[in-house]
């Protein structure tokens, strides 16, 4: 006779497993996500996938209607092939978003981090200078460093990070806040674990989604700031493609060529509606009063 085995037991889901089929169990999001995969390839390929050099005249005529001689979107007003250029202004209108979100958002997670678990006088000094940034409407903000700064990609970048950190300091630091005065937390705090440890291991994990839903959702905003820029002359310069730069350049002929301006006009849309939903769904996914 054989003895019995007994069943091996089952492993326990990691929270990276778990997280992850929540993620992929919602198929809203999925098809979001599946959007964002194809823009952020039509950006990575533009140089495989573009029909023209987006820098050269291709056409007989400027402002050439859609469909015509073989232009799937027109030409501009020099002639270029509109379809290239939008495919090439994802690459900027992407990189403008999200770097300068990303780096805010790491240098905020530290800030909010410190202020949030130190309390008292270090919150208060933190708070106080990123205070004096609220004093100012984000748009204004913007302007303000980018004329101070002169025109170019470096320069929307630094003024994205500048408006960003404060609103996303102040979101990681309520986070903190709130989860410091959890029970597993003060249990750590009674054992006498460093408070380095305490932030690393139970803090972080646990403050950081508020965090990044927010940051989600501000990619979508500072699209249109950098478009806002580069169509007020203060972000990227001519030649480059750039969609806030292409409206401004199509403003000239909205009346007769409308499309010159729709089509990168509708693409700043498009993309800032896309990370918005993508926000929204991580927001309602793991608002943990919301039912799953």
């Amino acid at each position: 006779m054989t003895a019995a085995t007994n069943p091996a037991p089952l492993r326990p889901k990691s929270a990276l497993s778990e997280t992850m089929a929540r993620l992929l169990g919602d198929k809203p999001l999925v098809r979001l996500l599946i959007c964002l995969a194809v823009l952020v390839l039509v950006a990575v390929l533009a140089p495989v996938i573009s029909p023209h050099d987006p820098l050269k005249a291709v056409a007989d005529l400027s402002n050439m209607p859609i469909g015509s001689d073989g232009l799937l979107l027109g030409s501009d007003n020099q002639a270029r092939d509109l379809l290239a250029r939008t495919i090439y202004g994802t690459r900027i209108s992407l990189v403008v978003a999200i770097v300068p979100t990303v780096a805010a958002t790491t240098l905020s997670v530290a800030i909010g981090l410190l202020a949030g678990y130190a309390g008292g006088r270090v919150d208060a000094a933190l708070m106080a200078v990123l205070d004096v940034f609220f004093a100012f409407p984000i748009v204004l903000l913007a302007i303000a460093v980018a004329g101070v700064m002169g025109p170019g990609l470096l320069t929307i970048m630094v003024s994205i990070f500048v408006v960003l950190l404060p609103y996303i300091t102040r979101v990681a630091r309520t986070s903190t806040m709130q989860v410091t005065q959890r029970t597993y937390v003060e249990a750590a705090r009674s054992a006498g674990a460093p408070a380095g440890a305490i932030l690393v291991r139970y803090v972080l994990p646990n403050m950081i989604g508020p965090v990044l839903v927010y940051a989600t959702t501000l990619i979508g905003l500072m699209i249109v700031v950098a478009s806002g820029l580069s169509f007020l002359g203060l972000g990227v310069q001519p030649p480059t493609a750039d969609w806030g730069a292409m409206v401004a350049e199509g403003s000239g002929v909205l009346r007769g060529s409308p499309h010159v301006t729709f089509v990168p006009g509708a693409m700043i849309v498009l993309t800032a509606l896309l990370f918005n939903l993508i926000g929204d769904r991580l927001r309602d996914l793991f608002d943990p009063r919301k039912g799953s």
